[in-house]
Parts: C-alpha cells; sequence; structure tokens
C-alpha cells in the first residue's frame, strides 16, 4: 500500500504509533468509557486538520455546536478555523422520526432507509460540502434506534460504512464502551478500517489514561498501550512511557 495517501492526526506523540500515517479514506472507531478523552481526541484531530484548510464536518448527538468549539479552544482551535469546521448537533427523536423504513428487505431483514438522511441530505449538511474528515459523536447513539433488532443495526451499520467509503474522507466514529469492562468485540470494530482505544485506567486512588491502536487494515503500527494525558493543550500521547496501572488491571 505504499502508493496510498495517508493523513496524520497531528496529536503530539500519536503519530508516531502509526508508519506512514492513516490511509485516507479510513473508517475508524474510537472506542472508550466516560472520560478517556475520545471527543477530546476527535476534535482535536478536527482543528488539527482545519488548521491545514481542510473541510471537517463534526456530526453531534450530543453536545451542541457552541459546547464542542468551546472545547476545540482547549487543544489549539481558534475562530480563524471556523471556515472550515462544519458541526451540525442532531436530535435523535428528531432524526428517528424522520427516517421512514423501506418497502422491500435488503438481506432479508427490514430496514430503515438509506443513511443519507444522517451523512448527506436533508437539512443535515450543505450539499456543497466535501469533507476531508468526518466525525461523528456517536455510533452508540445511533444504535439506540435499533436496540430492539441488532440484525437491522447491522444491515444499517454496514450502509453507513459504505457511504463513508464513497466520501472518501478519514472518518471518526466514537464508540461509548469501556474496554475494561466490555471486552466482547463489536459489530463496529468489525467492519471499522481501525480501532483506536482509549483507557481510563484506575490506580488505587488515582486515574491514568493511555490509547492504544488496536486495529488499521493495511498499515504497520505498534502493538502497544501508549500513556496518554489530557493537558490544558489537548490530548499528548507518550509512546515510550510505561502505563503503571494496566498491568494488573483486567480487560
Amino acid at each position: 500500500m505504499d502508493d496510498v495517501e495517508r493523513v496524520k492526526t497531528g496529536i503530539p506523540g500519536f503519530d508516531g504509533l502509526i508508519e506512514k500515517g492513516i490511509p485516507k479514506g479510513s473508517a475508524v472507531v474510537v472506542k472508550g468509557g466516560p472520560g478517556s478523552g475520545k471527543t477530546l481526541f476527535c476534535l482535536q484531530t478536527c482543528a488539527n486538520f482545519a488548521r491545514e484548510g481542510k473541510k471537517c464536518l463534526y456530526l453531534s448527538f450530543e453536545e451542541s455546536e457552541k459546547k464542542l468549539l468551546e472545547h476545540m479552544k482547549m487543544c489549539g482551535g481558534t475562530d480563524e478555523l471556523k471556515p472550515n469546521i462544519f458541526i451540525k448537533r442532531m436530535d435523535i427523536t428528531t432524526v428517528w422520526q424522520s427516517l421512514k423504513y423501506s418497502v422491500g428487505k435488503r438481506k432479508g431483514v427490514e430496514v430503515i432507509s438509506s443513511p443519507d438522511a444522517l451523512i448527506k441530505e436533508g437539512d443535515f449538511i450543505p450539499k456543497d460540502l466535501n469533507p476531508d474528515i468526518i466525525i461523528m459523536d456517536s455510533l452508540t447513539a445511533v444504535s439506540s434506534f435499533f436496540s430492539n433488532n441488532l440484525s437491522e443495526y447491522r444491515v444499517y451499520l454496514e450502509e453507513i460504512f459504505r457511504l463513508l467509503e464513497k466520501s472518501e474522507a478519514l472518518s471518526l466514529l466514537i464508540v461509548e464502551k469501556d474496554p475494561l469492562i466490555e471486552s466482547k468485540t463489536t459489530f463496529e470494530e468489525f467492519m471499522a478500517d481501525g480501532v483506536f482505544v482509549l483507557y481510563n485506567i484506575r490506580k488505587g486512588d488515582v486515574r491514568e489514561s493511555a490509547i492504544e491502536v488496536l486495529k488499521l487494515r493495511g498499515t504497520k503500527h505498534q502493538k502497544k498501550i501508549a500513556a496518554m494525558q489530557i493537558t490544558d493543550k489537548g490530548v499528548v500521547v507518550y509512546p515510550e512511557q510505561q502505563v503503571f496501572g494496566f498491568s494488573d488491571t483486567k480487560r
């Protein structure tokens, strides 16, 4: 894959874990529990892309554009970057009501119509926006639409990944699961090109942050859990620093 165009997150210390960079157009799950830094990691990457003049799309099911831009300032984002950043907050109930069941069945499963409604059409995204990076915060919120039908969710998830692949943008898809508690591999992880895992490890009465490139198709990467710190300037990764609280923590 030497001829594949690659991109970098710009997060200090993190890109050194990945040889040459992330293949452009990859869909990467960013997985972690509460307080692990998932949103900040994605916002910081978004700000770094915008700083290079690249277009960024952030789809949020939780926090408002105002709050997300405030968080982005923590990791070096400025008002000058706003023209390159499009943040859309989507209300779960409204999105659910706007998605209609298709008449037929796909793969033998009755499914909701195309996920273009989430990514491309309707009032969510300007039609002329061709983002270089798409962030969805979070896939866990999308899965809540299908709480009673996992088969339907899997089919729908496949369509989302196909749509992201067509966009040729780097996609960061947040999954809200604590890897120290819920170790089972999810549909999202199987389908994604890559999986970045963020840890919030308790050691006595303190917590340590860490990050791991668990999977990245077609790319050599370090097979290690690297120390991470959330600073007043954003996420910083320390690849050579030992994560002391991890050795005696059950995975």
